[in-house]
């Protein structure tokens, strides 16, 4: 079996077991930008926390711009790295509200996949995973967002290697998936939930997994693998 089949393979069953997902915007695309930026090492409650305090503090896209440094670190404390999310966060709404007039990025739809990806990743405190989130759940490009959990089951499973990181295995498993932004939605959400749900970090309940006769980790760590 190819990594490729192996991979669609995997696909194809976790698909099975979470059920196959239509496209949809969990938020708009702004919202998107920020609160993933906010997210970095910190859960998805402590991420909420510190967008609602931010905004209930502040009142506006332009207050947040315009915050005293130290007052915005406090509103998103319960985000982890406040104080260099708050210089990234006030950083790019500014150049947003600069360059557009309004805190608007809709105009990434209309642009070619690779001019977004670029306009994105230039942002101060921007990365591939931040990129690709906002680009497959808001607009619906053909990108696939990499984030812990979708890293860690496709390396236990040996599609990528254990020495890939996670901005190499975004290309790496993008070429092996068609381009086609539902499927690489269902992909990432499938394997994001198996990651949470199943393939755990500490002790991966592989009785639980249907990907157990396929995946490397498993045959190699059988014997003290839990349930």
């Amino acid at each position: 079996m190819t990594l490729k089949e192996k991979t669609l393979l995997a696909h194809e069953r976790l698909q099975q077991v979470y059920g196959e997902q239509d496209l949809y915007n969990r938020r708009d695309a702004m919202r998107e930008l920020i609160s993933t930026m906010l997210s970095h090492r910190t859960t998805h409650a402590d991420e909420e926390k510190a967008y609602r305090q931010m905004h209930e503090r502040f009142g506006s896209w332009e207050g947040i711009r315009d915050a005293p440094l130290p007052e915005l670190i406090d509103a998103i404390s319960s985000s982890r790295f406040p104080e260099a999310k708050a210089v990234n966060i006030k950083k790019v709404v500014g150049k947003i509200l600069a360059d557009h007039g309004e805190a608007n990025i809709d105009f990434l739809r209309d642009m070619p996949v690779e001019e977004a990806m670029n306009w994105l990743t230039s942002l101060p405190g921007v990365g591939l995973k931040t990129s690709t989130l906002v680009l497959l759940f808001n607009f619906y490009k053909p990108v696939l967002p990499v984030d812990t959990h979708v890293h860690r089951v496709t390396q236990r499973l040996g599609v990528i290697g254990p020495k890939t990181n996670a901005e190499k295995a975004h290309t790496l498993l993008l070429d092996m998936l068609p381009k086609d932004a539902k499927v690489l939605f269902n992909f990432h959400k499938h394997f994001f939930w198996h990651g949470q749900k199943v393939c755990v970090y500490a002790a991966p309940r592989c009785k639980q997994c249907v990907l157990t006769d396929i995946c490397d980790w498993y045959q190699a760590n059988r014997k003290t693998s839990k349930e």
